[in-house]
């Protein structure tokens, strides 16, 4: 057997979460709490918040 066994040993992505969230969920802003739903094939960091203008995060 080799080093990784398949045990789960998948990494995670940047901030903790998962590598790739899935189609569900919300994008929201880091500044105001902002949140709206997240549209597959949209990256949450490609969007900006409609009441501030800042980035949008993946939740």
């Amino acid at each position: 057997m080799g080093r990784r066994g398949g045990r789960g040993g998948g990494r995670m992505g940047r901030m903790g979460g998962s590598k790739a969230a899935g189609p569900g969920g919300f994008c929201v802003c880091p500044s105001c709490g902002h949140r709206v739903p997240h549209q597959a094939g949209v990256p949450c960091y490609q969007l900006r918040c409609p009441n501030c203008g800042t980035q949008m995060l993946r939740e």
